[in-house]
């Protein structure tokens, strides 16, 4: 985000307002002290209704529908421009009780392209609901944000802003012209991106919908999604799943540390794991796999490889790969082959399928369908933008010129693999402007219906104490799931979750709060026997 951001929700006033300054004025006070500017009009866009049809482009399914709904590009001047969100469907398979909204995380993540390529995993709750995603504001096919990447040579070399200590001064001017290059490819949406302005989008979406509330599942980011919606329309909340809680209160700073770490022992079980078979491209020994991993970080670092589409295969490249493929348990057989076909062969086709970024639950042999109008680095960029635009903390060039020998061994000691590619993403906010205090300051305290939050214990992206956290911070209307399995987010890796969270968002049936999904690994093992040979 590169210009100011307005991040202020339009006030909603209470019936009694006109009362109240009436009595202010017979005590003799100044009201027009007391005096808040006016709404802005947002009639024209509440009175939408969504036109479906067939959708187009490659590999669309045949039962999903598409439509779009336009919204304003900056809520606090409705007229100053629009932008159009796009939507996807699936018709509930009976009678409908309205629609229920998904958002598969990222931040960046497209949600059209994924229910196109996993929807089958969504569809039990046709039963009851529409099944309806779409792309938030700057990613996929609403107006899509870039920096450039893949485009001129320039944009290609700033892409990734490498932490070299003995350099802060070069990092600073390639981070200011990484901000500049975003600014200049990503069009006039880019100082309107964030959450805050997201779940505005999102209100206007439930209405276009023709549904009095918001029925919803979040994962990862989008749980971030849901708490700002929760807090900017309390009344609006109709049945919320918050699955693969984020943070709301930790600095960018402090959550790629958690990350780092998370992903980091997620590799470790990969790596104890792996060494058992033969197949391993790391051998059986496991403690010279972890020095390989490392060593084939570094080899990239240094030289790239060719990928199979064009372009170049960087050390960054592939650790988004594997962080990507670390999320889920299920995913570890075919990220072996991927890793196994880049050092024996030197092909990157498999393991660059793996790098689409986030911490979005996307599931191996499913993935993102390509799009040809979007821009090949949205994801990323959507990413930074995203999280800078929510983040109000900015470490300054002094700060980094001093800093940045200690961050980057903070970093480093948190995981040797992912260590530095997180630090990267932190020192992307350089150069943009300070981002919202509302998640901060705002989301708390929650007078809404109840908030369904589930949490995976060993969930390498998004850490347990997170949701508990989260669900402190709530209040009485959050409602913690705690499931004692592995991976990212509980509802693909956990039958239990899955049944609890349909029966929850289908029939009303809330869990207690502090209930509990043991491990399920059945689905797991039958994975790992049919497909590891």
């Amino acid at each position: 985000m590169l210009a100011k951001l307005s991040t202020r929700p339009a006030v909603r006033r209470c019936a009694g307002s006109g009362v109240l300054a009436l009595a202010l004025l017979g005590a003799g006070l100044p009201a027009a002290g007391a005096a808040e500017p006016p709404e802005p009009d947002l009639t024209r866009f509440y009175r939408q209704k969504v036109t479906w049809s067939a959708c187009t482009g490659r590999a669309a399914p045949k039962d999903m529908q598409c439509g779009k709904v336009t919204v304003p590009l900056d809520y606090a001047r409705p007229g100053a421009g629009t932008i159009d969100i796009a939507l996807a469907r699936y018709r509930a398979t009976g009678k409908s009780q309205g629609s229920v909204l998904l958002n598969f995380g990222g931040p960046g993540g497209p949600g059209i392209s994924t229910l196109a390529a996993a929807g089958k995993d969504y569809m039990g709750l046709t039963n009851g609901y529409d099944v309806v995603t779409f792309d938030p504001r700057g990613v996929g096919r609403s107006s899509p944000v870039s920096c450039g990447e893949g485009g001129d040579e320039d944009s290609s070399q700033t892409a990734e802003v490498t932490p070299d200590a003995s350099d802060p001064q070069a990092i600073l001017e390639l981070l200011q012209k990484a901000a500049a290059l975003c600014a200049a490819h990503s069009g006039p949406v880019l100082p309107h991106i964030g959450t805050v302005n997201a779940s505005r989008d999102l209100d206007v979406i439930r209405q276009a919908l023709g549904d009095k509330k918001l029925n919803y599942l979040g994962f990862s980011y989008g749980t971030r999604l849901g708490a700002v919606y929760a807090a900017q329309f309390p009344g609006k909340v109709g049945r919320m799943v918050l699955d693969g809680v984020d943070t709301l209160t930790e600095p960018l700073s402090e959550q790629g540390l958690a990350s780092a770490a998370g992903q980091q022992t997620a590799l470790d079980g990969f790596l104890d794991w792996c060494v058992q078979d033969v197949g391993c491209p790391f051998g059986q020994d496991r403690r010279k796999a972890g020095e390989q991993v490392v060593q084939l970080v570094h080899s990239l670092d240094a030289n790239p490889v060719p990928k199979n589409v064009g372009g170049e295969f960087s050390d960054q490249d592939l650790v988004g790969a594997i962080g990507q493929g670390l999320y889920s348990q299920e995913m570890w057989p075919s990220l072996e082959r991927a890793l196994a076909m880049l050092m024996e062969d030197g092909d990157t086709s498999k393991v660059a399928a793996f790098a689409s970024g986030g911490m979005a639950p996307w599931r191996a042999g499913g993935g993102l369908v390509n799009e040809e109008d979007v821009p090949v680095d949205n994801l990323t960029a959507a990413l930074m933008a995203i999280n800078c635009a929510d983040d109000p903390d900015r470490l300054d060039a002094g700060q980094i010129k001093k800093e940045i020998g200690r961050l980057r061994a903070d970093y480093e000691r948190a995981s040797p693999v992912f260590g530095r590619h997180r630090l990267s993403e932190v020192l992307m906010c350089y150069g943009r402007p300070k981002g919202t205090d509302f998640i901060r300051d705002r989301v708390k305290d929650l007078h809404s219906a109840k908030i369904l939050l589930v949490g995976t214990r060993g969930d390498p992206a998004t850490p347990y104490r997170w949701a508990e956290e989260t669900a402190k911070r709530l209040g009485p209307s959050a409602v913690v799931l705690d499931n004692k399995g592995e991976g990212h987010t509980g509802y693909m890796s956990s039958k239990c979750v899955h049944r609890k969270v349909d029966d929850f968002l289908l029939y009303g049936s809330l869990p207690a709060n502090g209930s509990s999904c043991g491990p399920d690994g059945s689905h797991w093992d039958s994975v790992a026997k049919s497909t590891r040979g």
